[in-house]
């Protein structure tokens, strides 16, 4: 069958969730036995995400052949079965980059290069590389309509319906309804930011109006009038507790069944069972934790945006509500311990960069360890993990990180000899997926009942394979490795009831329908912890 393109704009603001409906409907057509990828084309200059504040950008999402994208990649496959590569995120410098690199190359011809054909052909065929092999392909446009580094994308996506016809092409644009004095609702943004995609020839077929309230019958039959889109093509984007509603919000809104009546398509009735389990799991915990969650950017939580996820999907596993307390690991350099982690059922550290805050993490670790408070490392929380019980237990009293103190005798975390002298950005970087062989009868082993597995990693720094046994002698356990490199994985102690750190990232393979095993071993670890300090309780307070 040939490729279905569904393209997503959106207008009047930012930040309206085109990621979010991207991903519901590829589950929604998933869920009726479609496959279905994904693309998201970002306007910005920059080649890719990797090098991008995180407070401006959010998360870097990685996909599993190691590319840097978008965090949109990531609520693509948490919504879905699909696995993303490079091919699938593409920027504005990426297009233009590969362009001039034809033209050095003479493979232009001499030709005079403009925006027009040649950028926009660029565009066009990356679109279709990344998308031939599936039944439905959604390309997500970023940026705002009558943004002016967004119109490139916009006529390419104006070509692609020229070139394979409204059968094989729909247009999906997502608007904000504005409320103003007693909460009356105003279309007319809506209005203007349709106009500013006609003016470039684009017609949207189906508009999604995000919204607080259902928008009433007379309020579509008048964005229907003034935007030449069928009412029933209004639909509701109503704001909802959980971003796992959506898929079925929408479906409950006929959003599918209107796309596979315009893409001429005969699919079965979608089968979201697990979907309104999930829902329903979400929705009704049977009890709650807390996790004090430490990081460096956690003023800003999209910079997390997967890990945050991966929690929730943990809770999801047990039937709990997973209360985030953000913590900001700068505040405990400043002996506020006490007053950020305790009540904490659970401690997580963060992944991060740099040497901002580590002190505050490797403060965290202590407390959780001394504390016997479950306690869950990912990249440099792992590292930091291994520089506290270096520091505290192993007798390495200068224990560091070659992020921290480059050449320092006593850096069990330093860049492997290989890694010395390689220039450019991300050039020493382990990224992507990498396997690992658990050791067996260790705790992580009996999460994974597996001791074989595959994660994606993000890191430049590694654990220095010099110091291993007098880690090991002093009782920490290296549960996990790297074969072919001989590079530690995993780290966790035996004598605490939950204590793990691993070097790669898992929460980029967890999804709300399938949690990862180690969060929901972490979640459910960090209930335990809670009973049983509400038993003791009980029992004092009994005596």
């Amino acid at each position: 069958m040939k490729t279905k393109f569904i393209f997503i704009t959106g207008g009047v603001v930012s930040g309206l969730g085109k990621g979010i409906s991207g991903a519901s409907i590829g589950a929604l057509l998933e869920g009726r036995g479609l496959h279905v990828s994904f693309m998201k084309l970002d306007p910005y200059i920059n080649v890719d995400a990797g090098t991008m504040n995180p407070f401006q950008h959010g998360e870097v999402f990685v996909t599993e052949d190691g590319a840097e994208t978008d965090l949109d990649l990531g609520h693509y496959e948490r919504f879905t079965n699909a696995v993303l590569t490079r091919k699938n995120n593409f920027t504005t410098g990426q297009i233009y980059d590969s362009v001039i690199r034809k033209e050095r190359a003479g493979e232009y011809l001499g030709s005079t290069i403009q925006v027009v054909p040649h950028i926009i052909d660029e565009m066009k065929e990356k679109v279709r590389e990344s998308t031939e092999k599936a039944d439905v392909a959604i390309v997500e446009i970023g940026g705002t309509a009558g943004d002016i580094e967004s119109l490139p994308f916009l006529e390419a996506i104006r070509q692609l319906r020229h070139d394979y016809g409204r059968e094989n092409t729909l247009f999906i644009h997502l608007t904000l309804i504005v409320y103003v004095g007693n909460g009356e609702m105003k279309t007319k943004p809506t209005q203007h930011s349709v106009g500013k995609l006609r003016e470039i020839g684009i017609q949207p077929d189906i508009l999604i109006c995000r919204t607080k309230d259902p928008m009433p019958q007379e309020i579509k039959k008048k964005i229907a009038m003034f935007t030449n889109v069928e009412t029933e093509a209004v639909i509701n984007g109503i704001d909802v507790g959980s971003v796992y509603e959506v898929p079925l919000m929408f479906h409950q809104e006929g959003l599918d069944d209107k796309i596979v009546e315009y893409l001429n398509m005969w699919t079965g009735r979608p089968k979201l069972h697990e979907w309104a389990e999930t829902v329903d799991r979400f929705r009704n915990p049977v009890a709650e934790v807390t996790i004090a969650f430490v990081g460096k950017y956690v003023q800003h939580e999209d910079a997390y945006e997967s890990l945050n996820e991966a929690l929730i999907h943990g809770g999801i596993a047990n039937r709990l509500r997973v209360n985030l307390q953000y913590v900001d690991s700068e505040e405990l350099e400043q002996g506020k311990i006490s007053q950020f982690l305790e009540g904490a059922d659970g401690i997580l550290v963060a992944h991060g960069f740099g040497e901002r805050g580590t002190e505050g993490k490797i403060e965290a670790v202590k407390y959780a360890r001394i504390n016997e408070v479950p306690f869950f490392g990912i990249c440099l929380g792992m590292q930091m993990a291994v520089i506290e019980f270096a520091r505290n237990v192993a007798q390495i009293p200068n224990a560091s990180s070659g992020e921290i103190t480059p050449d320092h005798s006593e850096n069990v975390i330093d860049l492997m000899p290989e890694q010395e002298g390689v220039e450019g950005t991300g050039g020493t970087m382990r990224l992507g997926g990498y396997s690992a062989k658990l050791k067996k009868g260790t705790l992580i082993a009996s999460i994974y009942e597996s001791e074989d597995i595959v994660e994606r990693h993000r890191h430049r720094y590694e654990v220095m394979n010099r110091f291993l046994p007098q880690l090991e002698k002093a009782g920490m356990v290296i549960s996990g490795r790297h074969s072919e490199r001989d590079l530690v994985e995993t780290i966790e102690l035996n004598d605490h009831p939950w204590f793990l750190g691993c070097q790669y990232h898992p929460e980029l393979k967890s999804k709300p329908l399938k949690p990862h095993p180690l969060f929901a071993s972490f979640i459910a670890a960090s209930y335990s912890f809670r009973q049983s300090l509400q038993q003791a309780v009980a029992s004092v307070e009994k005596d």
